[in-house]
């Protein structure tokens, strides 16, 4: 068979030409010639059937032929896959512009007149078998770089989705209500965040972001989400944000971490107190928006996360903040990916466009995170992220007695 893009081969020559004299002139040309192979074919019916067994990397074609002619070969080797790139010189007993010509229009990539002299058919012959030979080899890396990366994407489909499944389904906490979205962008970004009840009127929620993309940055994520569900860091006030943020970065420093380090907003939400404590390491500000009053623009407030990042530099503080927290307000946390969306002329989309979106007076506050995903895929005119795409919406009951 054929030379294939998994099985390069040294240069083969096939000759197709009704006359064994030539044949014969044509091998005795390549006498010497080790690293060339040589195989001849008189019959032309059988030709591709020949070179189906030989694999040739140049294939020489006489044009004129009892039976089926030398350009209708060209003709057949050029229709069938197995050929379609092999390189085919005509041989001609003269030079015929027209046939010439012909031949080029079919598919031919060389012309010679038979029998040209011996280093003229070494130099075509080898010109044209290198640039074969190359094409299978590119032809070769590429499949194995396709594999590759069908490969990857299927581990980095396969940590998606387990990330997902860890993530809580949107629920009612005490006096609040928890929804989400969550898009992974195609390389998978460390983004991951958590709610649970700490107590009867305290929630704890969190959403974290590890630098970088892959499968690292996502089983990273995954550790600080199982250690913040599992409240696994000992001698830690899980009431304080800023002491849980300093425990974490004790717990995850980068030098253990494959140079990782990440951001997070963490905060406790009290239902019957009305109150938000919340700490934050270099992560986007949480977004608190109060009831909507008639048609007015609600006033809102960014809760910063100016904190250190959290792994980078031992020993850190962390300081804890708190506010008082409307019934009927609802707050968002988020990653910059949310925001940080390139437009399909490479400008930036940016925070304030984000705000403008959450905090329009036309959008229902149960309509924010589906509009804001909406206005992103509009924005870039994909439906796909280049980066994860991670924000969580906490909704508190409108009646204060509701909440205990």
């Amino acid at each position: 068979m054929p030379p294939t893009a998994t099985d390069p081969r040294q240069p083969c020559i096939l000759l197709v030409d009704d006359q064994p004299i030539i044949g014969e002139a044509v091998r005795r040309m390549l006498v010497g010639e080790d690293d060339l192979g040589y195989h001849y074919c008189r019959d032309s019916s059988v030709a591709l059937a020949t070179a189906a067994d030989v694999g040739p990397t140049v294939i020489l074609l006489d044009l004129v032929m009892p039976g089926i002619d030398g350009l209708e070969l060209v003709r057949r080797f050029r229709a069938d896959g197995r050929f379609a790139d092999v390189p085919i010189i005509v041989l001609s007993t003269k030079e015929e512009a027209a046939v010439k010509a012909e031949a080029f229009q079919l598919g031919a990539n060389d012309y010679i007149v038979k029998l040209p002299d011996r280093l003229e058919l070494l130099a075509r012959v080898r010109h044209h078998s290198r640039g074969y030979i190359a094409l299978l080899e590119r032809n070769q890396a590429f499949e194995a770089l396709r594999a590759s990366r069908e490969a990857l994407a299927e581990d980095l489909a396969s940590a998606a989705r387990y990330v997902r499944s860890l993530l809580p389904p949107p629920q009612r906490l005490g006096g609040a209500t928890v929804d989400w979205r969550f898009v992974p962008s195609a390389e998978l970004g460390g983004d991951a965040f958590g709610f649970h009840r700490i107590d009867d009127h305290r929630t704890a929620v969190y959403l974290l972001d590890v630098c970088g993309h892959g499968v690292g940055a996502a089983l990273l994520s995954v550790s600080v989400l199982t250690t913040l569900r599992t409240e696994a860091l000992p001698h830690t006030d899980f009431l304080d944000p800023g002491t849980v943020l300093a425990a974490l970065n004790r717990a995850f420093p980068m030098e253990r971490q494959n140079d990782m380090f990440f951001t997070i907003w963490y905060g406790i939400l009290d239902s019957a107190a009305g109150r938000l404590r919340w700490s934050g390491g270099g992560h986007p500000p949480a977004l608190l928006i109060p009831p909507l009053v008639g048609v007015q623009h609600p006033a809102h407030v960014l809760l910063d996360s100016d904190g250190p990042l959290i792994g980078a530099v031992d020993g850190l503080e962390f300081q804890s903040r708190e506010i008082s927290v409307d019934p009927g307000s609802h707050l968002y946390l988020y990653s910059d990916g949310a925001f940080e969306v390139s437009r399909p002329d490479g400008s930036m989309w940016g925070f304030a466009s984000f705000l403008d979106v959450m905090t329009s007076p036309t959008t229902p506050p149960e309509r924010r995170l589906d509009t804001l995903r909406a206005a992103i895929t509009e924005v870039t005119g994909r439906d796909d992220f280049a980066d994860d795409f991670s924000i969580v919406a906490v909704g508190m009951d409108e009646k204060a007695d509701s909440r205990r």
